[in-house]
This record gives C-alpha cells, structure tokens and sequence, in this order.
C-alpha cells in the first residue's frame, strides 16, 4: 500500500452513481441543502448571471449547466467572466519546447500511442548529445522553457533528473517545466521516498514548475477503466499539493472523451477548485478531447468542438479562483481556438518547437508564434508573450535578418 508522506495510506476516492450522493471537497459548500435547493429553483439565466460576476457555483448547479444551458449563453457568461479578469484585451503564449526524454513506460495506458514498454525495440531515452542539440536550438528560437515529460521508465533513478536538471541549468538559460505528477509519484515509489523528498531535492537541483498532465479525469472509476496502473486521484492532488507547499507553480489539465459522466467531470472540477481554494499554486487550466487514432482505445463519446466549448466556458465559470484558461487550438484547430477566447479562454497556449504525444494520436495542426499572433489579433485581442507563471515578456523588436523565418516551423501542444 502507497503512503502519503504524513503516513496517511493512499485510498480509492468512491463517486456514487447519482449527484446528490457524490463525494465532494468539503470546501465546495458550507450549506449543501440550502444550495441544492437554490440551485433547483434558479433559473438557468440566474445562475449564468451570478457566475459571470463572480459568484461560486455549487456542484448541482454547474451540472444544470452543462446539461441546460444555452451553447451561446454559455459562452457569453465564460467571456464576461474573461473580461472581469483580463480587461486589458491581452492573450498570453509561450515558446517552449516538449522534450520526451523517453518513451519507455510500464502504465500501458489504453489511450496512448507514444509509450513502449521496456525492453521494447522502439524504445529510447535521449542522449546528452541530442538533449544539448534540442536546448541549443530552443534558445536560438526564443524558447524560454523546456516542458519535460515523459514515460515511467523503470531505470531512471531520481539521480538521474538531478544530474540531468544541473546540466540543463548550468548549460542553457531555459526554464524547467517538468515530469507530470505520475512521474514525481513514480520515482517516489522507485526510491522507497516521500513526495516531498523528491520535489524537494528537484527543486534544487533547478525544477521550476510541474506541469499538470496525467490527470485525464480525477474520478477513479474513470482512471481504472482508461489507466488501471496510473495513481489515484487523491495521489495527483497530493503531489500536487506538495509542489504548491513547496512554492512550485504548476498547471492542470482535463482530458474528457472517455465516455465519462458529466458528474465526474464536474468532480474534476470540484477538486481542482477545492485544492485552488488551499493553496493558491494553479497558474492555469487547459483541457482537450482525447484523439483516438492509433490507440488501444476506441473513440465512443462526443469530442465535437461544440461539446469542447461548452465544457470550456463552464470550466472558466466553474473555476472560479484560476486566473487563466489556455485553449486547446493544437487538439481543436486554430479557428475553435479563436472562439475559445470568446468563451473564456485568455492564453493561446505555446508555438512549441516540439511534441511527440498528442501529435502520435491525431493532433495535427502548427502554428508559429507570428500565426498565433496573427490568429490572435484576429479575434480582436493583443498577443503577448509570457513565462510559466504568466509575467509578460518585455516586447521583442525582430532583426532585420529574422522577421517570421526564425520560428516557421514551430509545432504546439497542449502544456
């Protein structure tokens, strides 16, 4: 049995089947009955007028949403919400660069088509050569961070990512956004060491920030049928939380398309929010469909742009204390990507100059940091530059030499 580093043992989180009975943190309402009740007597424009100003929604509410509220009326709310928070007309991105430094993996999870299992003759684990060639090359395209993830391979000790953070830190002026919450759980395990210990010696070896993949949905029946050999929902946040304490920022993802019900999506919400409310450490939330192609799993639910939408804006609703929600245009194209801003979102994700995973499953679109300037301005809104913790980048004057070739051939990802 995993332990938590306070001795706690990990336990299963249990969902029950109907809303009124489901587990949820207990900061999501101080007066369950007397919310459920306003809830059910509101009507749905009440409900969407008192989140668009700011109001907290409880549990029933967000699920009367996602099931009766109006597409647009949705979206007009999510946007009223945008603009109480970013008046200033500005979307955000980043130039990063996703290293999978291996795809070597013992998960074996059903919707992946990136992972090899050991002994697997595609399997790789990037030399020093090709690490320092990739980092080379982000810097000369204006990368600020590496975004560093990838498989759980079973012979990399936590030696290794030390020995590996110092190199980067001591060679190249970049950022590390690194190693999902399954990964820092992973090399927990493989060490016999608490969460904390490692993030802590990670930390000082030169982590940055973690990056909120591996999440798919917080709902543990979902996890079991998509994942079994993943952590638990209360391990991700618990990694998560101990990241937070130590003042890492990091993000969070949901991935949704599963054949999930809409009650554990709204779970993945109560949690994210309920954890937010604790420590404050979120900078940003992004979600995308799953893409199918090429794996294990078949698609069998909604991944439409209008179901990504909706779940989009009421996420910006819903998440009422994330400062900012990045779309997903590399998943859904760059013109979905364009009316996710009007439907909340106020970060255009990253002109990444690398990605092997969602890319391996279908996501095929590119868009250089000048397109997503451009697309960005042609939704009526300023582009800006920005690091992890989205401070915004002085503004760049190109060379005479450089103007748009530099990064043509930039290719994104969701952080």
């Amino acid at each position: 049995m995993r332990l938590f580093d306070d001795g706690r043992p990990e336990r299963p989180i249990t969902i029950a089947k109907t809303a009124p009975a489901l587990a949820v943190p207990a900061t999501a309402t101080a007066n369950p009955g007397s919310q459920l009740a306003r809830s059910l007597d509101a009507s749905i424009d009440s409900i969407l007028a008192d989140a668009a100003a700011g109001g907290r929604l409880a549990f029933h509410e967000g699920l009367r949403l996602y099931h009766e509220a109006p597409t647009l009326e949705l979206g007009a709310a999510a946007d009223a919400r945008r603009r109480s928070l970013h008046g200033d007309g500005v979307v955000t991105y980043i130039i990063d660069r996703n290293v999978n430094y291996t795809n070597v993996c013992v998960t074996r999870c059903k919707f992946c088509n990136f992972y090899r299992p050991p002994g697997h003759e595609e399997g790789y684990l990037l030399s020093r050569d090709v690490l320092a060639q990739k980092l080379r090359e982000t810097v000369e395209l204006g990368g600020v961070q590496i975004l560093l993830q990838g498989g759980l391979h079973p012979e990399l000790p936590l030696a290794y990512y030390e020995d590996l953070f110092r190199w980067m830190k001591a060679s190249f002026p970049l950022a590390i956004h690194g190693l999902s919450p399954e990964e820092i759980r992973y090399i927990a395990e493989l060490e016999r060491l608490p969460i904390r210990t490692v993030l802590e010696r990670l930390v000082a070896a030169g982590l940055d920030s973690v990056p909120g993949g591996g999440a798919e949905v917080l709902d543990d029946d979902v996890r079991r049928s998509i994942s079994p050999l993943k952590c638990s929902t209360e391990t991700w946040l618990e990694v998560m939380r101990q990241a937070h304490a130590l003042g890492l920022r990091t993000t969070a993802t949901m991935v949704f398309g599963f054949g999930e019900r809409p009650e554990q999506l709204l779970n993945h919400f109560e949690h994210l929010r309920a954890l937010q409310d604790e420590t404050a450490g979120f900078t940003a939330f992004i979600c995308w469909p799953f893409q199918a192609e090429g794996t294990r799993l078949k698609l069998k639910d909604d991944t439409t742009a209008m179901r990504y939408l909706r779940l989009f804006a009421l996420s910006r609703l819903y998440l009422d204390n994330f400062p900012n929600l990045q779309v997903s245009w590399p998943t859904m194209g760059p013109d979905v990507g364009q009316i996710a801003l009007r439907f909340g979102g106020n970060d255009f994700g990253s002109a990444m100059i690398e990605e092997n995973v969602v890319s391996q499953a279908g996501a095929v679109f590119k868009l250089s940091a000048e397109d997503i300037e451009r697309t960005v301005r042609q939704a009526g809104f300023v582009p800006r530059r920005r690091n992890m913790r989205y401070e915004l980048l002085p503004e760049r004057t190109p060379r005479p030499d450089a103007q748009a070739a530099p990064v043509a051939g930039l290719r994104a990802a969701p952080a």
